[in-house]
């Protein structure tokens, strides 16, 4: 009998996801529980598995294509039978798909002195070596932490030449042009960003802060933490500065329900880290950060950044964000006006920490100073509370020590 396999609830309000790739051909056999194909949910590639065995008679969807929840994906049968003589379908339990992990390609597969975990590169490099056909393993890798990028791998293939993955290069009026897919991350970024845009009323409010206190505190802290294996950054000092003024004004830790005209307000602190990654920003989520500590915090963070880089987050690791930090200061730049991001109704920006003369009791003197940028929806927040919020922040900020006095 044949059976039409849909594409499943992964739950938590996912309506739908994108055909990333397809990991079986039709006529292929497969069994129970193997990988079917690659799917985007919330910027997080999974692997959905075959519910039985069988053979592969039609697949229903193309690569990059957008797929509903319950829309049929392929249709499993006996080799040989019709997918369109299939009026009713038995109930077959389908198996929760999974978080993708790194694969590892055929080639190496095929190697048994390989040891595939020795090779680093997320699964849309991968995807680009097996359309190229190039062996990971001969790659010369420049990323972070001896990763292969997708420049590596196109430099391999034709060394002196790097393009974007995916582009065709093409002939257009005015010359040469190249056409890049617009999908995967980068459009599921786009489509997040243009509701956010359409739906919230945004407007962004910066402030200057004096990081003078926190430059030493985190210089003083700096070689204690590296003997216990932790890299001391300055988000996580600015995450613990966030916790109390978004108890102060828990109005900045909400969402807008719009279908039941509720402002909800939570009562919990799960900050969305923005994190580049080379397929596009993802937002990892850092559930209850007001009971962690600087060092749970840096630790945290270093671990769901380094799997959003990778592409092994969960679908869990990027839901449930109250609040979303997003921290441009190693890049560069002044200051930055983010978008908030949907549903929430507020952002904070962090920027670059550089040495400027500023005035400080009647006297010019050089202090650590940035920039804070809080994008809002106005439709939910007023200036001036967006303004007091802000202002207490950098009363923690500019004065630590009254971090002591927090209680959770």
């Amino acid at each position: 009998m044949v059976y039409e396999f849909r594409l499943p609830d992964v739950g938590e309000g996912v309506a739908e996801g994108e055909v990333v790739k397809w990991l079986v051909k039709e006529g292929q056999e497969v069994k129970e529980n193997q990988p079917l194909v690659e799917v985007m949910t919330d910027k997080v590639n999974v692997e959905i598995p075959s519910p039985k065995k069988g053979t592969i008679l039609k697949l229903m969807a193309k690569e990059g294509e957008v797929v509903k929840v319950g829309q049929a994906l392929l249709s499993i049968g006996e080799r040989g039978e019709e997918t369109t003589t299939a009026k009713s379908q038995p109930t077959i339990t389908q198996p929760q798909p999974k978080p993708i992990s790194v694969p590892t390609t055929s080639s190496q597969a095929a190697k048994p002195t390989q040891k595939p975990h020795e090779i680093l590169a997320t699964p849309a490099t991968r995807k680009l070596a097996r359309d190229l056909g190039v062996d990971l393993a001969l790659v010369q890798a420049t990323g972070p932490a001896g990763r292969i990028t997708d420049e590596d791998v196109q430099r391999f293939k034709q060394p002196g030449r790097v393009s974007v993955p995916g582009a065709v290069q093409v002939t257009g009026p005015r010359g040469a042009e190249e056409r890049v897919p617009f999908r995967g991350i980068r459009r599921k970024v786009a489509e997040h960003m243009a509701k956010s845009k359409s739906t919230a009323a945004q407007v962004t409010h910066v402030d200057e802060i004096d990081m003078t206190e926190i430059v030493q505190l985190r210089q003083k802290a700096k070689d204690a933490a590296e003997r216990r294996g932790v890299r001391l950054t300055y988000l996580p000092f600015i995450i613990k500065a966030l916790i109390p003024p978004l108890k102060q004004y828990p109005y900045l830790n909400s969402t807008l329900d719009e279908e039941k005209a509720e402002i909800v307000l939570k009562k919990y602190y799960n900050l969305g880290i923005a994190t580049d990654t080379e397929q596009g920003l993802v937002v990892p989520v850092l559930k209850d950060a007001e009971h962690k500590s600087i060092t749970q915090l840096s630790t945290e963070i270093a671990s769901l950044s380094e799997k959003a880089r990778a592409g092994q987050l969960a679908l869990e690791e990027v839901q449930g964000g109250t609040f979303t930090i997003t921290n441009v200061g190693g890049i560069g730049g002044v200051f930055a006006t983010p978008i908030i991001n949907y549903p929430e109704v507020a952002i904070l920006g962090v920027h670059k920490i550089t040495k400027r003369p500023v005035v400080k009791d009647s006297q010019i003197v050089i202090r650590d100073m940035t920039y804070l940028s809080l994008s809002f929806d106005h439709r939910v927040l007023d200036g001036a509370m967006a303004a007091h919020f802000v202002t207490a922040i950098k009363q923690y900020l500019e004065d630590p020590k009254l971090l002591l006095l927090e209680t959770d």
